[in-house]
């Protein structure tokens, strides 16, 4: 069985990409490759092909992850049938996203930090208007949002 995440922000260039790339990471490292498939995609279309961020790449860079090779790309209705987990960064995105949601999607539609355990409606705060310290702090919730993240699915995939 293969759990499939999606990772949703508003443009699919900083957040979104940043999850997408370090729970990847974690995925590799624990050598689950096999059973997780990991992608990320925007509610919005203005950056669609686009690389990520150059601030997010090279905030991710700094921590010893690679982001540089994914693309933008927008959500689509498709999505719902793909993916078992379907992880809005904000408030305005799962609210975006349920609009699209099919009535009959059986997986996860949830905010990011709230379904890895750590938060209570909480945000992954968009740094693109902000300075560096901004995408210091999305990717320190991030990073430690797709350990645990991780550690929750693997228990999923265990007690099946």
């Amino acid at each position: 069985m293969t759990v499939k995440v999606l990772f949703v922000c508003l443009g699919n260039i900083c957040r979104s990409p940043t999850a997408h790339g370090l729970f990847q990471h974690y995925v590799d490292q624990a050598k689950l490759g096999h059973k997780l498939v990991v992608d990320s995609a925007g509610t919005g279309d203005w950056h669609l092909g686009d690389p990520p961020d150059e601030r997010a790449q090279a905030t991710a860079v700094a921590r010893g992850y690679n982001i540089s090779h994914l693309r933008a790309r927008q959500v689509t209705t498709s999505d719902f049938i793909h993916f078992d987990y379907i992880l809005a960064m904000d408030q305005q995105n799962l609210r975006d996203l349920s609009k699209l949601k099919p009535a009959n999607f059986k997986g996860t539609l949830g905010l990011f930090l709230d379904v890895a355990g750590l938060g209570d409606n909480q945000d992954v705060p968009d740094p693109y208007y902000g300075d560096q310290s901004h995408f210091n702090y999305a990717i320190e919730l991030i990073d430690t949002a797709s350990q645990d993240l991780l550690a929750r699915i693997q228990q999923d995939i265990n007690a099946r």
